[in-house]
């Protein structure tokens, strides 16, 4: 058996390894988890962070892995972090398993908010993840890079003519098996089905499970673009598995 693959894999752990941020992946896990869950670090940090408000809960599931969640992981073409990754944490968090974030994210919890991760979900780099209320993705909901998905308008607006109050905070909800572009943006009452493609630039902000599934979507808001469509997730699945699960 030549010995070269061996020592390719061996050289690309090492240089794994070493994008690892040991002390912010150390303190985070021994934070939140038990020793017996937390000495399997389970929650990786690559790069650098900054830590905010850490608070509130964080779930994972039954059976834990080192690094089956990472933040800043370096999955994608983008190699070179600005180091402006910021992470906040006041609600509740659940990840279902395996779940990826890019490089220079920004993720914030508020008080209130419950954010759900399915498996092997991810946030590709330059993104936000703003939740307030309840944002859920699905398993295999694949974010572009520089996507916003924010459930509060920060700030009160009215009906000004009746003065009437109109809601801050709404639910947010992203299909399994979603493929969604660049630059995509969701706000709250977004809600996609299964099997769902999402446009670049698009906007999103209401519920279109009615189109049914395995369609794609676009616009500013999204509409109907096609049916009878959808990423290769049997011909990709297994290669995603192999290529994302690093331990």
């Amino acid at each position: 058996m030549s010995i070269r693959p061996i020592y390719r894999r061996l050289k690309a752990r090492c240089r794994l390894y070493r994008k690892i941020n040991w002390c912010k992946s150390l303190y985070f896990n021994f934070k939140y988890f038990p020793w017996s869950t937390a000495c399997k670090l389970p929650i990786l940090f690559y790069g650098k962070v900054h830590f905010g408000k850490l608070k509130g809960c964080i779930k994972l599931p039954e059976q834990v892995r080192m690094g089956m969640i990472g933040f800043g992981q370096p999955y994608e073409l983008v190699t070179r972090p600005r180091g402006i990754a910021e992470i906040h944490i006041e609600g509740e968090l659940e990840f279902k398993g395996y779940v990826q974030f890019g490089l220079d994210y920004l993720l914030h919890i508020g008080p209130e908010g419950t954010l759900t991760m399915g498996h092997m979900a991810s946030v590709a780099s330059n993104s936000k993840v703003i939740c307030h209320h309840e944002i859920k993705f699905g398993h295999y909901a694949r974010l572009g890079s520089e996507a916003q998905v924010i459930d509060t308008n920060f700030h009160a607006m009215r009906t000004v003519s009746t003065n009437t109050p109109m809601p801050m905070r709404g639910p947010i909800s992203i299909g399994s098996y979603n493929f969604i572009s660049n630059r995509v943006t969701f706000l709250q009452g977004a809600k996609t089905p299964d099997h769902c493609t999402v446009a670049s630039n698009s906007l999103c902000t209401k519920d279109i499970t009615e189109l049914g599934q395995n369609i794609l979507v676009g616009g500013i808001p999204v509409k109907l673009l096609r049916k009878d469509i959808d990423r290769d997730w049997v011909g990709e699945e297994s290669m995603l598995d192999k290529y994302l699960k690093l331990f």
